[in-house]
């Protein structure tokens, strides 16, 4: 149903579409927004390709409030995996939705047009819409942010140098009569209408809905989180959908009742105190990583290459970890820096380490009614450096085959602290501790590098799988640790994403 009702039932999913509001009834909660867009509102123009946020083909733009409700946030995601619901207190936005910006073509469809960035013109749509979010939240990006911005859109026909083109040249058309102001990436300003309308959808009760033999939830603060999952302690916990989704769309799962955690106040915290940087599980990577990147600026390179823009703007650092995957980029640089986790159910509290969270493949620490509630990643001493390497089949968006972490502190030319973790290792992200023996207290050279290499086939025996064989695995792992020496010694300045990479 679309109406200007201004109805605040609980069990009606409300967010706006083309500056009109939406309201929803009867909603699946498993139904994703590609479903809807294309079989509700027949907007086809949004493309199914691989259903599991891998190609971008149905990439739309969600605007949202921020934390402090006094702007908007407007990023890309993958709606094949999004779930319906997820929707609701936002604004949608298609790419049919770009006609209101515009009495023609929008300069980043024109732009498109002019550069002869489509040919088949199945992926088109999803990258229009990679564009546009660039296009209204950055005035002049570089190459790079140019092609971060479209790393997770693939296209079959024309290579990219027309598209990455068509971004560059999207900025000359004249604008599009939107009073967005385009600013350096963070620092646009919604108009205050939108904020306004946004404003509007504000709950006073969670969303709850129950429709089609399932149930959704979505609690506003953590106590309500913890007692829906008391209440519910079989129920899967759905954060940015980035992995739940698939078990749908992919699987085909029968997922009877969610929780949604994006709604949860507390859980989307984000505060450095003096001792450490407080992220909470709801945070999601877009916007954990610039804080991250602030105090372990080697991580850069890192946070640029986990999964893909539109899988970081939905995605969340607690979900990642709560997820538990061996491959999971994000782990090994978190047990390497010492993370702790705040652990929450109704009968209170407790802070687990990361290191001992992992119990098994895929299986970790969490009790029945249990929820990650905030990370804890203690800040850097001086002289001591945080570092991650990761290696996969594809450059961009590719889960990794090996990802290592080093926090290495040297005293003179002797370590003085050393934590190692690696993933696609074993069966779960795990410390090296014989190679960390190996180097603790040890002058730092390439005669304890060796030993130290040597030492890590006592720590792992990985497998062979279609990522990798044991073999080049054991390889890549001594590898990183030599390329640690070399960047610690001055001797290996460029990063892998300077290769081949314009500025």
């Amino acid at each position: 149903m679309v109406g200007a009702s201004t109805s605040n039932e609980s069990s009606t999913v409300r967010f706006v579409l083309d500056g009109e509001l939406v309201e929803l009834s009867d909603v699946d909660p498993t139904r994703t927004v590609l479903q809807f867009l294309r079989e509700d509102l027949c907007r086809t123009g949004t493309k199914e390709g691989c259903a599991e946020g891998d190609c971008g083909a149905c990439t739309v733009v969600l605007a949202e409030l921020n934390r402090d409700g006094d702007d908007i946030s407007l990023r890309a995601i993958n709606s094949c995996i999004q779930f319906l619901p997820t929707l609701d207190g936002k604004e949608l936005i298609t790419v049919e939705s770009l006609a209101k910006y515009s009495n023609d073509l929008h300069p980043v469809q024109q732009a498109m047009v002019d550069c002869h960035g489509s040919q088949c013109g199945f992926c088109t749509p999803g990258f229009v819409m990679s564009m546009f979010a660039l296009y209204k939240s950055n005035a002049s990006p570089s190459r790079r942010e140019i092609d971060d911005a479209l790393a997770g859109n693939l296209c079959r026909c024309t290579g990219y140098r027309p598209i990455i083109a068509a971004a560059q040249a999207m900025y000359e058309r004249p604008p599009d009569g939107d009073d967005w102001l385009r600013q350096p990436f963070g620092k646009q300003q919604a108009p205050i209408d939108r904020i306004e309308k946004l404003r509007a959808l504000r709950r006073d009760a969670p969303l709850a809905i129950s429709a089609c033999g399932r149930t959704f939830h979505a609690p506003r603060t953590a106590a309500e989180l913890a007692n829906v999952l008391q209440e519910n302690p079989g129920a899967t916990i759905l954060a940015g959908g980035t992995d739940v989704g698939l078990w749908v769309t992919k699987q085909h799962r029968e997922l009877e009742t969610i929780v949604y955690t994006g709604n949860v106040r507390e859980l989307r915290e984000l505060n450095v105190t003096d001792k450490d940087i407080q992220i909470g599980a709801a945070v999601s990577l877009s916007d954990a990583a610039p804080l991250i990147v602030e105090h372990f600026p080697h991580l850069h390179e890192l946070l640029l290459r986990f999964a893909s823009p539109p899988i970081r703007n939905a995605g969340t650092l607690g979900g990642n970890v709560a997820n538990g995957s061996p491959i999971g980029d994000s782990m090994p640089a978190l047990v390497a820096a010492g993370t702790s986790l705040t652990l929450r159910s109704a009968e209170g509290s407790r802070e687990v380490a990361l290191d001992n969270f992992y119990r098994d493949y895929m299986a970790n620490d969490l009790r029945p009614g249990e929820f990650v509630e905030t990370l804890r990643i203690p800040l850097p001493e001086d002289g001591v450096e945080l570092r991650s390497y990761k290696i996969s089949k594809r450059f961009d968006q590719d889960i990794s085959a090996v990802c290592a972490a080093f926090q290495l502190g040297l005293e003179g030319d002797s370590v003085a602290s050393v934590r190692i973790a690696f993933g696609g290792m074993a069966a779960t992200i795990s410390r090296a501790l014989h190679c960390e023996q190996a180097l603790q207290g040890q002058v730092w050279d390439e005669a304890t590098i060796g030993r130290a290499m040597a030492a890590l086939s006592r720590d792992f025996a990985p497998i062979t799988d279609m990522r990798a064989s044991a073999d080049y695995r054991l390889r890549v792992a001594r590898n990183f640790l030599r390329r640690l020496y070399l960047e610690t010694q001055g001797e290996l300045s460029a990063t892998v994403y300077d290769y081949g990479r314009a500025s």
